[in-house]
């Protein structure tokens, strides 16, 4: 990937213990390094573990050292909850200094391509809302930032004048749709355009009896993605860059959708890790011979 490169493809996260056989070798050697491997096959990672617990400089540090040889790569990184679902007390300044803190090694490095205030479906447009998110937005205004809501309420012109002002990227959502969805629209609010697909399984998206796996367990057909190609397009020409990250991560289907994505928006053949092939063979006819011996690009 050039460092010119406008339309960046990924994942949400590349640590999941069933992607190990799908598209991680299965039985990797013990130091093997599961973020250089994906780092090779996309262009960009979206840091999950940053909404559960701030990142150690050190960790961070560690992340731009093991992709330095991709040129262009770049990371984005969830918020951690305290700011977007922990609402009942105001953060405080130690709060926001631990996380920038945590963070600022990628930026330093040039390699964070912002941040993700990821509120849940509960977070709706009401006046305390709207201050909640003003004092985050204030809070970490130095980084690039993009807004993620789930509900329809906040299809708003002035909210999407204030996002404007404020230079804050409207992600672009697919999510199970129901009454009161924010639906895709494209709406570009920032010099930076983000977009990320999470599945289409409505059946459990709102369940509570299941788990993680479960509701984001979708594998988008090649009809469903070649929709988001054309939408993406649009959006890459009103930005400077995109970010496009699948969540659908069971059993690496959010690795596979990904490199699809990207195959249909630039028409290229492109290597894929010989697990992930062998998990979904129609990846065949986006992949790319290298060599013999190389798992890359074909079934062996």
């Amino acid at each position: 990937m050039g460092a010119k490169q406008r339309v960046l493809f990924g994942t949400s996260g590349w640590s999941y213990e069933d992607w190990k056989g799908t598209f991680y070798p299965r039985k990797a050697p013990g130091k093997f390094d599961y973020l250089g491997f994906a780092a090779r096959y996309f262009d960009a990672l979206e840091i999950n573990s940053t909404f559960y617990r701030p990142p150690s400089p050190r960790t961070a540090a560690s992340w731009v050292r093991r992709t330095a040889d991709r040129e262009g790569f770049e990371f984005t990184a969830k918020l951690h909850q305290r700011f977007t679902h922990q609402r009942s007390q105001p953060w405080t300044k130690a709060d926001a200094d631990v996380f920038k803190s945590g963070i600022d090694p990628l930026a330093e490095a040039g390699k964070l391509g912002g941040l993700l205030m990821q509120f849940p479906w509960s977070f709706r447009n009401t006046s305390g809302h709207r201050k909640w998110l003003e004092a985050v937005i204030a809070e970490f205004r130095e980084y690039p930032l993009f807004l993620e809501v789930r509900h329809k309420s906040w299809q708003d012109p002035e909210i999407l004048s204030y996002l404007g002002d404020a230079e804050v990227g409207l992600v672009d959502v697919d999510q199970p749709l129901f009454p009161g969805s924010l639906e895709p629209g494209g709406r570009v609010t920032a010099a930076r355009g983000y977009v990320r697909l999470h599945g289409r399984n409505r059946a459990n998206w709102f369940r509570k009896d299941v788990g993680r796996d479960a509701r984001y367990d979708y594998l988008y057909s090649e009809d469903e993605l070649k929709h988001w190609v054309e939408r993406i397009r649009s959006l890459a020409k009103e930005t400077q860059k995109v970010f496009v990250f699948n969540n659908n991560h069971y059993q690496a289907q959010a690795a596979a959708n990904s490199l699809e994505l990207k195959s249909l928006l630039t028409g290229e053949r492109l290597p894929l890790p010989g697990d992930l092939l062998r998990t979904y063979p129609r990846l065949e006819q986006i992949g790319k011979t290298t060599g013999i011996g190389e798992t890359q690009g074909r079934l062996l």
